[in-house]
């Protein structure tokens, strides 16, 4: 593209130069003729009148006395009425410029020069001209590849910016060249770069997200299996049914998780909150979780107001509820109690136990991902923060020794059936 830009001005230059030199050369030559034709016209009148006044006074017209009057580079032919022909000047070979002049009594004057004179001058401007052209020409071609360079060179830099893009690296460049169409071309490739920036971070977050919230529901269904699996040994096929029911129970939760991950990384503003039982989903986690926490010799517990009915998404609040529960087995210390209670039109789920709480220097920074007092992720409890968000709610920290986690959540108000 660079040399084509070069060789189309260059072309443009030469061609304008071509037409407007010949143009010129043609009018200069022109000019310099008509000025000899004229010069010698001019001056064989001169001779003519020197000639008469010469005769009116008498005095003899020879070839002496007229040597004087005539310029020592010109030929002058006097004839006389009468006399022989007067010649002055060396007689011009091959090509002359002629002029002519004739006076009252007959008397004529003839004036030549050499066409060579002529030639010269022509060939004077020729060359002043072709160094002319030669001088343009050459400060085209500098411009024309610094044109070109200005133009190729933003070019390259935008290939290679797509180059870049195309291989995985979506960071803007924010590069401008002061050429209008190329900065637009700039702005559009560093708004896609910002776009596909975005989408591989969603991708990534949600890969995180999904592994770390599909860990804990995957724990407490194998810790089912496993149950199920001791249970095959008893006489009691109740115990079998009871046990897959709830393992059952588990995967439409760990579904439903999947889904509302995908449709937060799609739409977070999206959401398909109902109202439901809020007694149902935390005795749930309570009896999910319970196994566990026997294990860990320790206790897990349910209190509060019963009967109250919120609006959200049951899969997702049992998930933030989850996280919680599972920050407190791994991290806290003693008995875990869910409460439940009204806050003004809002119902509040509090989780908190006997360990030592959330460090001072941490305090709401929490909930940011990556940040963990413990070594761990950090995604539990920024992913339940945003899933509590999705529904409406809020997911809070209202005391860090001992800990309390707060989940508040829309309430439902049922209203009461209208009389007969």
């Amino acid at each position: 593209m660079r040399r084509r830009l070069i060789n189309s001005t260059l072309a443009v230059v030469v061609v304008v130069i071509a037409v407007f030199g010949i143009s010129l050369v043609v009018i200069e030559t022109q000019a310099i003729e008509r000025s000899a034709r004229e010069t010698t016209s001019s001056e064989a009148a001169r001779l003519v009148a020197v000639v008469e006044a010469r005769l009116a006074a008498g005095e003899q017209v020879t070839a002496a006395t007229m040597r004087s009057a005539v310029p020592a580079d010109r030929y002058v032919r006097i004839e006389l009425p009468g006399q022989e022909s007067i010649a002055l000047g060396e007689r011009p070979q091959g090509g002359v410029i002629q002029g002519r002049a004739q006076g009252g009594s007959g008397e004529t004057v003839v004036v030549q020069q050499p066409r060579s004179v002529v030639t010269d001058e022509i060939g004077r401007i020729l060359m002043i001209i072709i160094a002319v052209a030669l001088v343009t020409v050459l400060a085209a071609a500098l411009l024309a590849v610094r044109q070109a360079r200005r133009v190729a060179a933003p070019l390259t830099d935008l290939a290679e910016t797509a180059e870049r893009l195309g291989s995985g690296d979506p960071r803007p460049r924010h590069r401008r060249y002061g050429v209008p169409e190329l900065d637009r071309v700039a702005d559009v490739l560093d708004a896609s770069a910002e776009r596909i920036a975005r989408m591989l971070t969603a991708e990534r977050r949600l890969a995180a997200d999904a592994s770390h919230q599909l860990r804990t529901p995957l724990t407490a269904l194998s810790m089912r299996l496993e149950e199920i699996v001791h249970s095959v040994g008893d006489t009691d096929p109740d115990t079998v049914r009871e046990e897959a029911a709830i393992a059952l129970a588990q995967v439409e939760r760990l579904t439903d998780v999947v889904e509302r991950l995908l449709t937060n990384s799609r739409d977070p503003r999206s959401t398909s909150a109902v109202g439901f039982d809020l007694d149902e989903v935390v005795l749930q986690q309570v009896e999910e979780w319970r196994p566990a926490y026997r294990g860990a010799g320790r206790a897990i517990v349910h209190s509060g107001k019963p009967g109250l009915r919120a609006v959200g998404t049951p899969g997702a609040v049992a998930t933030v509820l989850a996280t919680l529960v599972e920050n407190s087995l791994m991290h806290g210390d003693g008995t875990v109690a869910l409460r439940t209670r009204i806050a003004g039109n809002q119902v509040v789920v509090e989780v908190t136990d006997e360990g030592p709480g959330v460090a001072p220097e941490l305090g709401s920074r929490v909930f940011e991902r990556t940040v963990s007092g413990h070594n761990s992720t950090g995604l539990g409890l920024a992913v339940a923060r945003d899933l509590a968000e999705a529904d409406g709610g809020r997911l809070e920290l209202l005391q860090q020794h001992p800990p309390v986690f707060a989940l508040f959540l829309s309430r439902e108000v049922v209203s009461a059936p209208a009389e007969g």
